[in-house]
């Protein structure tokens, strides 16, 4: 038996185990006790890591069992030892935007000079529409204030890498996706504090200053060593080219698992309203961004790039505000709530619009 049978295996013995632990669960209302919801969740992970036809949710789902697990078993990712697990999300965060840097050039800017007037569409949709829909949301729920703000802040972040994949894998506008985001990532520690004063200061006190220095050491700091190692190691360390998407990977999952353990009592409290929350400000970012650039004439590949661009948030940023600010549980859990479900979201639509290529794509 070969390699490739054997992981065919593995995957069908655990997706059959997960069946039957969910199976357990439900019939006997066990999801008072979470190892066997956590143990079956993991098997669902597994299944999907190996089998090929379930592969793309896989992340996702290793998400949604830590998130699990976290959400049973606070107590095991809020410290450990004496050591607060909060401590590690900025580091992390600088870690990630290093590998943002170590990815780009300085070629990833040449797109606001190529074509000028769809970045300044794509910018204006993104400082406008996402504020303007969590301010809404956070209004029409009537959340407590540092849980409203916690979802304004969400709008109010620049897209994250997660857009760009997106772009990818629907095969849209991908040199216009990857220059909003570097474009939307370096204008933040602007952009950022401004809109939060603007939107969110009724909830909760905005030290723009202070904010615009957390942007600036866990985003710009970083991604500007990247830059400048990518610069001149270019080609010369590949397994940091091959490390540093799966470093990000772990990284982003452990922030969002910290930021739930941290949160649980409050999820426990608003936790559906919250997810519903999230969802209807995700997908509105896509419709109303990819709607605003249809009608201002775009094609549709570049549509479809905008409408990631708006919809996808760069929410570990925004957990890094909020972990800078100290107030992680609760101005975090809409980041840590939001992250998981736009990459539901983004990856069902752009296996979506993959398999429905613009007119001129498909001559």
């Amino acid at each position: 038996m070969n390699t490739q049978s054997i992981t065919r295996w593995v995957g069908v013995a655990a997706l059959a185990a997960a069946t039957l632990l969910f199976l357990y669960v439900t019939l006997f209302d066990s999801f008072a006790n979470g190892l066997p919801v956590v143990i079956a969740a993991l098997f669902m992970a597994i299944a999907c890591s190996v089998l090929g036809v379930l592969r793309q949710g896989a992340y996702t789902l290793w998400i949604l069992t830590a998130v699990t697990a976290s959400m049973y078993f606070p107590e095991l990712f809020r410290q450990v030892g004496s050591f607060d697990l909060k401590q590690l999300i900025v580091p992390l965060l600088q870690a990630i935007m290093f590998g943002m840097g170590t990815a780009m050039s300085v070629k990833d800017f040449a797109g606001v000079v190529k074509t000028p007037q769809a970045v300044g569409i794509g910018l204006l949709c993104q400082l406008t529409i996402m504020p303007v829909i969590g301010f809404s949301l956070a209004y029409t729920f009537n959340f407590p204030p540092e849980i409203a703000a916690g979802v304004i802040l969400v709008g109010c972040a620049p897209s994250g890498l997660a857009s760009n994949v997106m772009a990818y894998i629907s095969k849209s506008n991908l040199a216009l996706s990857v220059t909003l985001t570097a474009v939307a990532t370096v204008l933040s520690p602007f952009t950022t504090p401004f809109l939060m004063k603007a939107f969110a200061g009724e909830y909760i006190e905005i030290d723009a200053w202070a904010m615009m220095w957390t942007i600036t050491k866990i985003v710009i700091l970083p991604i500007i060593a990247g830059l400048v190692f990518n610069h001149f190691l270019h080609g010369r360390a590949q397994w940091l080219d091959k490390a540093m998407p799966l470093v990000s990977m772990a990284a982003i999952a452990l922030i969002i698992v910290v930021i739930t353990a941290a949160g649980r009592d409050a999820l426990l409290q608003i936790g559906l309203l919250l997810i519903l929350a999230a969802f209807i400000h995700n997908v509105l970012g896509y419709m109303i961004g990819y709607g605003c650039a249809r009608s201002l004439k775009m094609d549709e590949q570049s549509c479809r790039s905008i409408a990631f661009e708006v919809g996808m948030q760069n929410t570990g940023l925004a957990s890094g505000i909020a972990s800078e600010m100290g107030r992680v549980a609760t101005l975090g859990l809409a980041p840590s709530v939001f992250g998981p479900l736009m990459n539901i979201t983004g990856s069902a639509l752009a296996s979506w619009w993959k398999g429905k290529p613009p007119q001129h794509q498909t001559e």
